[in-house]
């Protein structure tokens, strides 16, 4: 008994310390945010909301947040319908067929994302793709996808295969099967597969680096020269803002789920 309570100690113990070393980092953050000074430290001499007015009124900084903002929905729209259509194509297929599908569509999770942005730029060069909205869409896309359809598999993990064969045999067609059958038992997926989409494109920044030069100026991007040119304290106020951002839409989703 003695040596069950010491085991439960520790672990508890050994959780709050690795829930501790992930969160303090953030919470550094906010004070930085409220620095008088025009360069990272701590408050000194007192509060001071000036590098959040400076995110606020910047055009910069506003258009690059807005960047980001258009091209992580575009990504989540486009990711969400192609990642769908291959989960429920490969849930047609048999498993031997499904799992080959699978195993190369996550290779994107397994390359690293040095050599995937080398394989955008060089693509894209031929393409005419380079520094254009369009080119950053597709590549979040291709880096989203496996996240989309592995979200989708594990909705259509519960659904009966038997179902979509009474309906054929009622005289339904493989499309209205699909619509009025597969789709809604995908849902939940397709949902959860958005967001990861747009969280992915949203804080990607090694193929931005690569494909972009000035046209597009993502968030990401901006707080990457900011930390290369001049460590301005605005993008603690950024990270700040994305941050309560962040724990608001944490804490509807889980009073919505209560």
């Amino acid at each position: 008994m003695h040596n069950r309570s010491f085991f439960r100690i520790f672990m508890q113990t050994g959780a709050w310390l690795i829930l501790a070393f992930l969160l303090l980092p953030m919470l550094v953050v906010i004070p930085v945010s409220l620095t008088d000074k025009s360069y990272i430290s701590l408050p000194q001499d007192g509060l001071s909301m000036q590098h959040y007015t400076n995110y606020f009124t910047s055009a910069e900084w506003l258009w690059a947040t807005g960047t980001s903002l258009f091209i992580g929905v575009g990504v989540a729209l486009c990711a969400t319908v192609l990642g769908t259509a291959f989960a429920i194509g490969c849930w047609f297929l048999s498993d031997r067929m499904s799992t080959i599908a699978r195993w190369i569509l996550i290779t994107p999770i397994l390359v690293p994302p040095v050599v995937q942005s080398l394989g955008f730029y060089r693509f894209w060069v031929q393409l005419g793709l380079i520094d254009t909205y369009t080119g950053v869409i597709l590549a979040h896309t291709l880096l989203a996808l496996p996240y989309v359809s592995i979200s989708v598999f594990a909705a259509l993990a519960n659904l009966d295969r038997r179902i979509p064969q009474a309906a054929r045999s009622l005289g339904a067609s493989v499309w209205t099967t699909v619509i009025s059958v597969v789709v809604p038992a995908a849902k939940p997926g397709m949902m959860a597969g958005a967001i990861f989409a747009f969280i992915v494109s949203f804080d990607e920044i090694v193929g931005v680096l690569f494909i972009t030069v000035r046209n597009v100026q993502t968030l990401p991007k901006m707080i990457w020269q900011g930390i290369q040119d001049n460590i301005d304290p605005t993008i603690a106020a950024v990270a700040t803002v994305l941050t309560v951002i962040t724990l608001v839409l944490m804490a509807v989703g889980a009073l919505r789920k209560s």
